[in-house]
C-alpha cells in the first residue's frame, strides 16, 4: 500500500489549475504522482528507481533518471506545478525552479536542520537550513512557508508553496480555510 500524500501537499493542491501539468521529483513510489493523477492532473514522475516506478498507474507518465550523477533529464520542459518531498540535492535548484512555468506553483517539503535529533536524514548535505527554501524561492509570491517539527513520525521539515513570477496582471491566489 503506498503512503498517503504529504498534507502539505494536499492542503496547496488547490493553487494547481484543472488539469493541470505535474511533475512530481525523486517520486519513490509515485505517493504524490497517484494522487494527483487521481485528482486530474496529467503527471510526470522521475526517480531513479525503475521499479518503484513500474508500479505507478498507467495515466503517470514515468522517467526512470539519476538526479545526482546524469544530466538534468527534462531540458526545456515547463509544469505548471513541481512537487518535491523528502529529496533534497542543492545543485539541482536551478533545474527544480526552471521547470516551473510562469505563474506555476512549486510545493517542497523535505528535512531540515533539528531533524537528526529524531533520526535519518542527520547529514548536513541532506537539511535545510533555517529560511533556506524562502531563499530559494527569492522573487517568487510565497503562499506559505513553515520551519518546524511534526509528528507522527517526529520529523523537522522546511517546506514551501510558491509561485513563479512572471505573469502580468495575475489573478491573487486562493487561500484555502
Amino acid at each position: 500500500m503506498t503512503a498517503a500524500p504529504s498534507a502539505w501537499v494536499q492542503r496547496f493542491a488547490h493553487l494547481l489549475p484543472a488539469g493541470a501539468q505535474v511533475l512530481d521529483l525523486a517520486c519513490g513510489s509515485g505517493r504524490h504522482a497517484r494522487w494527483l493523477a487521481a485528482q486530474g492532473h496529467a503527471v510526470t514522475g522521475v526517480d531513479r528507481d525503475a521499479h518503484a516506478l513500474a508500479a505507478l498507474p498507467p495515466e503517470v507518465d514515468t522517467l526512470v533518471a539519476d538526479l545526482e550523477n546524469a544530466p538534468w533529464p527534462l531540458p526545456d520542459r515547463r509544469f505548471d506545478a513541481v512537487v518535491v518531498t523528502n529529496y533534497l540535492w542543492r545543485p539541482l535548484w536551478p533545474q527544480v525552479l526552471a521547470s516551473v512555468r510562469p505563474g506555476g506553483v512549486l510545493l517542497y517539503e523535505t528535512f531540515a536542520q533539528g531533524n537528526a535529533a529524531y533520526g535519518k536524514p542527520s547529514r548536513p548535505d541532506f537539511l535545510l537550513a533555517p529560511g533556506e527554501l524562502l531563499q530559494v524561492c527569492a522573487g517568487w509570491t510565497v503562499v506559505a512557508y513553515e520551519h518546524g517539527l511534526l509528528r507522527q513520525p517526529e520529523r523537522v521539515v522546511q517546506r514551501v508553496a510558491a509561485i513563479a513570477p512572471g505573469l502580468t496582471a495575475s489573478p491573487p491566489v486562493a487561500l484555502s480555510a
